[in-house]
């Protein structure tokens, strides 16, 4: 049967038609080459650090300019060199992944042999979020590149000025048919999961996550998923409330809280939740102070986003919260620069909807339990979430919140760090996301690792054939025995 093409399909602008005839280029070229070898990979990785360390000052300013203000340390930092360390680890272990890999052959079969060998899958595409534009566009890049695939990039319409310098460079750097960068237009955004990739990498909210999932299933393309949710800090008693409130605020407030693994909420023991408040509430203060014009301090992305932060620290107030912060979120000097005050939910509840989705911004419930034991039935009666945090010295009961919880990844005595090993994956499980990247499990999953056996002719395989008569009780005998 003659496989259906995009083009096949009614489209209902030049920019999608646009898409689809880049789209059906890249996917005869897939069909129509062999897989580049190490030299071309290499190569594509080689002019993809230069794009990056050669305009690293213009993707900080685009960035900022699309948040209104985005701290520049920040972007070096969360962005560019994340991005350059994920392609100097995949070019100097490229080699190595690219091998056929040794697999152990059962005793039947001997003297027989069994290899893995990585192949491309063909066409990636990727659907990019605003958050940091750079690093979750260009890390599942690199990691389609090493695997041999062409690459499709889809960014975010919040990000246009980061959008539009991307576009551009990787004209300048790469073939239309090794990577491209697409529009912004929304008739875009609504067909590019429709594409019958050859693997689609989505990053974005656990809504949008559904519907990509939902048009990339009428294809059958298999997805990753890096998606978020609310992902708990659990204080433990024994841990140093001064070292968790330091790194709790860090990590929180890191790119205004506009992170999908930040911290979403925190629990502790009822007697500590004013103690642990004021402790973060004056680091808070430490860090970024109160003057709105911090270049430390990141805004948020757009009016819509900052009013519905302001909806849920109100929401959260109604209903008994008490709200601690920097400054007031209507104060001119702050809404005008779009910096939404450093804020704390004390008391929080459940029937708060700071409590029942993302939050993706700066403000943070404390929430106090009786025990342990509360702490762990409340994360395991929500979703899995994306991340997890644990603080204190107790190891048994480290060990005990590692072993009754399921999380996309976790990190003891701090946040957000599990993100930044490169030898380590990064995905989310159930509502939290599906599969993963980084380093070699990026390359493992945006390749097709194809099992090949090799037939020995000294093997007694053809006493499988018929007539059976009386070698097949010798060699069910020999079978059994083995098994």
């Amino acid at each position: 049967m003659p496989r259906e093409t995009p083009m096949d399909q009614p489209l209902i602008s030049p920019a999608q038609r646009a898409v689809a005839d880049a789209f059906e280029r890249m996917f005869e070229l897939s069909r129509a080459q062999p897989a580049p070898d190490l030299a071309a990979r290499l190569d594509r990785l080689s002019r993809l650090r230069a794009l990056v360390q050669d305009n690293e000052s213009r993707f900080e300013a685009a960035i900022s300019a699309d948040f209104g203000h985005r701290s520049q340390v920040e972007t070096a930092i969360a962005e560019t060199l994340f991005v350059l360390v994920e392609i100097k680890h995949a070019t100097k272990h490229l080699k190595k992944w690219m091998a056929p890999r040794r697999v152990a052959t059962a005793l039947q079969f001997m003297p027989a042999k069994n290899r893995l060998i990585p192949q491309p899958l063909g066409v990636v595409g990727i659907i990019s979020p605003w958050n940091y534009p750079l690093q979750l566009t260009l890390a599942p890049a690199i990691g389609a590149l090493a695997a041999g695939n062409r690459v499709m990039i889809k960014p975010s319409e919040l990000v246009p000025r980061f959008s539009a310098l991307l576009q551009e460079l990787i004209a300048a750097k790469f073939d239309a048919g090794e990577i491209t960068v697409t529009g912004i237009e929304d008739e875009i955004a609504k067909s590019f999961a429709s594409l019958p990739f050859d693997h689609l990498i989505f990053t974005g909210s656990t809504r949008i996550g559904r519907l990509v999932a939902e048009a990339a299933g009428r294809n059958l393309t298999p997805l990753t998923l890096e998606l978020g949710g609310k992902s708990p800090v659990i204080i433990d008693r024994s841990a140093d409330l001064d070292e968790a409130a330091a790194r709790v605020a860090y990590a929180k407030l890191l790119n205004a809280g506009q992170t999908c693994i930040a911290p979403d909420y925190v629990l502790l023991p009822e007697g500590k939740v004013q103690e642990f408040a004021d402790k973060l509430d004056g680091r808070m203060r430490g860090m970024y102070g109160t003057n709105p014009d911090n270049s430390d301090y990141t805004s948020i992305v757009s009016d819509r986003h900052y009013a519905r932060l302001e909806a849920l620290a109100a929401d959260a107030a109604a209903k008994g919260a008490k709200i601690v912060q920097l400054a007031k979120p209507d104060d001119p000097a702050w809404k005008a620069k779009r910096k939404f005050p450093p804020t704390l939910v004390v008391g929080a509840t459940p029937d708060m909807t700071i409590m029942q989705e993302e939050i993706f911004g700066p403000l943070l419930p404390i929430v106090g339990c009786k025990d342990a034991g509360e702490a762990l039935s409340w994360i395991n009666r929500h979703d899995r979430p994306l991340a997890l945090y644990w603080f204190g010295k107790d190891a048994a009961a480290r060990d005990e919140v590692l072993a009754r919880t399921v999380s996309g990844g976790v990190t003891i005595n701090d946040c957000l760090f599990h993100f930044t090993q490169v030898n380590q994956p990064m995905g989310g499980i159930g509502a939290s996301g599906t599969g993963a990247y980084h380093g070699e499990w990026g390359f493992n999953n945006l390749s097709k690792l194809k099992p090949v056996f090799y037939r020995s002719p000294f093997n007694r395989l053809a006493d499988l054939y018929p007539p059976y008569g009386t070698k097949i009780a010798r060699l069910q005998k020999m079978l059994r025995f083995m098994s």
